[in-house]
C-alpha cells in the first residue's frame, strides 16, 4: 500500500513540473517518435472518414423520411451508451493490450459502417435499422475512447503527452474541415452509401499502423486481473483524487452546456442573423480553423494541472460570452475563431491533466469517465441548450456556455485555494512543546492530537500540481523529476 500511494505522489509531483514549463522541442515534439507519427498518419485518414459518416448518416436519416426528432434520437443514440456503459469501456481498457484492442475496435467500426453502407446502397434500409447501428457503434466507441487515450501516453510517455494531445485535437479539427467538404461531393456523385463504404475503408490506414509499430518501444501499463468492484472503485478513485475530480467535473458540466454548437450554431445563424445552412457551414469552418491554429500555438507549451485548465476554461467562457455579444456577422465569424482556438486548449489541457494524474493501473477507466463526461452529457446538455435558446433567443444559448465555461474555471480556483488551506501549517512548535515532544522510531509516530490530520493526499497534490513542486514541497528547475519519477515517464489522449 505504501508503495501505491508513493507513486501515485510521484506522478502527480511530475505533472506540477510540467506545469511550470514549456518544451524545448517545438510544435511537434511528439512526431518525434516513430510510433506516433504512424499513429497520427492512420488517424489523419481514419478520422476524415468518420466526419463524412457523420454528415451521411443525418442526410439518410431525414431521406428516410424522418422528422427532427428522429433525427435528434438517432443522433442520441450514438452517445447514449459512451453515458451508460463507458466506466466499462474503461475497465475493459485497463485489462486488455492497448493495441490488440484498437485494433478489435477499429475492424468492428469498420465492420459497422460497411453494413450500413451495403444496407443503403440496396435500398433495405429502414430507420430502425440506423438507429441500431448507430447504437452499435457508439458501443464500440465507449471502450474504444478510453482505449485510444491512454495508448497515446504508451508511445510518447509522460514528457511529450502534452503535445501529443494537442496534436491529436488539431487532427480531429482538420478532419472536421476536411472530411465535410468531401462528404458533400461524394453524396452528389454516389449518394451516403458511398460515405459509409469509404469510412469502412479508412479503418484500414489505422489498422495497419497499428500493425506497423514497434512494439519495442512502447511501454504499456499492466493489464488490470479480474476483481469484483473494480467499475466501482475507479469512480472512487477519481472522486477522492483532486487532481482528478476537480478536471472531470468541469468537463461534465463545460461539455454539457458549452459543447452543444450542433444546437446552438444553426439557431444563432437562422434567428440572430437570418442566415442559411450556408451561414451555419461558415461558422462551423470558422470553429474549426480557429481550432486548428490555436491548438497549433497550444502544442507548443507544456501547461497543465488545474491552474493552466481554470486559465485555459476561463478564456473558453469569455470568448463564448464576446460570440453571444457579437453584433455583425462579419464580428460573429471573428469570434468562432477565437471560441475554437480556446476550446481545443481547454481539451487539450484537461485530457493531458487527467492521464497524468492518473496511477497506470486506473488510466483506463479514468479515461472512459472524461468520455463520459465529454460524449456521454451530450444527450443531457443538448436539449437544456436548444430550450434554452428557443426560449430566450439564439444568442442565449452561446450566453449559457459561456457562463458553464466561466463557472468551471472559478470551481477550480476555489479547488486549488480550499487545497492549499488544508495543506498550511495549523500550528507552531513553541520552546515550551518543544521540550515536551517525543522522540519516536520511524514508522511508529503516535498520533499528536495538537497536529492536524493530513491524511488527504490527494488535495495536497492538487497544490503541487498547480505549483510545480517535489513530494518533498521543495520547487526545483524546470522540468525536473526525481529518480523516482523515472517510472512515470515510463510509464504510458483524444
Amino acid at each position: 500500500m505504501r508503495r501505491t500511494v508513493t507513486s501515485r505522489v510521484v506522478q502527480r509531483d511530475t505533472v506540477g513540473a510540467h506545469d511550470t514549463t514549456r518544451s524545448r522541442t517545438g510544435t511537434f515534439a511528439a512526431l518525434q517518435v516513430p510510433n506516433f507519427r504512424l499513429f497520427l498518419g492512420g488517424q489523419v485518414v481514419s478520422l476524415c472518414g468518420t466526419w463524412m459518416q457523420m454528415i451521411a448518416l443525418g442526410w439518410l436519416v431525414l431521406s428516410l423520411g424522418a422528422s427532427g426528432t428522429e433525427l435528434g434520437l438517432v443522433t442520441a443514440a450514438q452517445f447514449l451508451p459512451v453515458l451508460l456503459f463507458g466506466a466499462y469501456g474503461g475497465l475493459i481498457a485497463d485489462r486488455s493490450d492497448s493495441r490488440r484492442l484498437l485494433v478489435c475496435t477499429q475492424v468492428s467500426l469498420a465492420a459497422l459502417a460497411a453494413l450500413l453502407g451495403i444496407l443503403d446502397l440496396t435500398g433495405v434500409a429502414r430507420l430502425w435499422m440506423v438507429a441500431a447501428l448507430a447504437a452499435a457503434i457508439g458501443l464500440i466507441t465507449a471502450v474504444d475512447n478510453p482505449t485510444r487515450q491512454s495508448f497515446v501516453q504508451e508511445m510518447v510517455g509522460a514528457e511529450h503527452l502534452p503535445n501529443a494531445v494537442t496534436l491529436n485535437s488539431v487532427t480531429v479539427n482538420a478532419a472536421r474541415v476536411v472530411g465535410p467538404g468531401i462528404a458533400g461531393v461524394v453524396i452528389s456523385l454516389v449518394g451516403t452509401s458511398g460515405c459509409f463504404l469509404l469510412n469502412a475503408a479508412s479503418f484500414a490506414a489505422v489498422v495497419l499502423a497499428l500493425r506497423r509499430m514497434d512494439a519495442s518501444a512502447l511501454v504499456p501499463s499492466k493489464p488490470v486481473p479480474r476483481a469484483p468492484g473494480q467499475v466501482r472503485s475507479g469512480l472512487t478513485y477519481a472522486m477522492r483524487t483532486t487532481g482528478l475530480r476537480v478536471p472531470l467535473i468541469m468537463m461534465a458540466v463545460v461539455g454539457a452546456l458549452a459543447y452543444e454548437f450542433q444546437v446552438v450554431l444553426p439557431l444563432v445563424a437562422r434567428e440572430t442573423f437570418d442566415g442559411s445552412a450556408a451561414t451555419y457551414s461558415l461558422f462551423t469552418g470558422a470553429m474549426g480553423a480557429g481550432a486548428v491554429v490555436g491548438g497549433l500555438f497550444v502544442a507548443r507549451r507544456r501547461s497543465v494541472g488545474i491552474a493552466a485548465l481554470a486559465l485555459a476554461s476561463g478564456m473558453f467562457g469569455v470568448v463564448l460570452l464576446l460570440a453571444a455579444a457579437a453584433p455583425t456577422l462579419a464580428l460573429e465569424v471573428v469570434a468562432l475563431v477565437l471560441v475554437g482556438a480556446a476550446s481545443v486548449a481547454f481539451i487539450a489541457t484537461g485530457n493531458a491533466t487527467v492521464q497524468l494524474s492518473s496511477a497506470p493501473e486506473m488510466r483506463g477507466r479514468v479515461m472512459a469517465l472524461w468520455s463520459v463526461a465529454f460524449l456521454g452529457s451530450t444527450p443531457v446538455g443538448g436539449p437544456i441548450a436548444g430550450w434554452v435558446a428557443q426560449t430566450f433567443g439564439a444568442r442565449a444559448g452561446l450566453v449559457l456556455a459561456g457562463a458553464a465555461a466561466v463557472a468551471g474555471a472559478f470551481y477550480a480556483l476555489a479547488s486549488l485555494r480550499k487545497a492549499a488551506d488544508r495543506t498550511r501549517p495549523a500550528f507552531t512548535v513553541t520552546p515550551e512543546r518543544a521540550q515536551t515532544c517525543q522522540v519516536v522510531p520511524a514508522g511508529s509516530a503516535t498520533k499528536d492530537p495538537d497536529v492536524p490530520d493530513e491524511s488527504d493526499e490527494s488535495d495536497e497534490s492538487a497544490v503541487r500540481l498547480s505549483l510545480g513542486v517535489g513530494s518533498a514541497g521543495r520547487p526545483g528547475p524546470a522540468g525536473h523529476v526525481s529518480g523516482a519519477g523515472r517510472s512515470v515517464t515510463a510509464l504510458r489522449d483524444v
